[in-house]
């Protein structure tokens, strides 16, 4: 099992914040089919082979996402990935 953090600085309102992470789980669900749903300031994310969570707090987001064996092999890409994005929307 391949497992992903990603921890991005922010000067973000929460209100902003919960935005941006709208705007980056929003992609991802789309292009790898996750189902999303929020549970206080933590956005909790799934699909067959993923699971994870971007939890935001002030001035900090954070993203863990635990790969299955077989989406382990994407690891290197979905980190890439998930890196740019959030370094876009929550840094700018």
């Amino acid at each position: 099992m391949a497992d992903i953090r990603i921890v991005q600085a922010h000067s973000l309102s929460q209100e902003q914040a919960r935005q941006a992470a709208e705007n980056v789980t929003g992609k991802l669900a789309r292009d790898y089919q996750l189902a999303c749903a929020w549970e206080g300031d933590t956005l909790r994310f799934q699909r067959s082979g993923v699971t994870g969570e971007l939890i935001l707090s002030a001035g900090r987001a954070q993203v863990d996402v635990r790969l299955g064996f077989l989406m382990g092999a994407f690891a290197p890409a979905i980190e890439a990935k998930l890196a740019s994005s959030m370094k876009k929307v929550f840094a700018g």
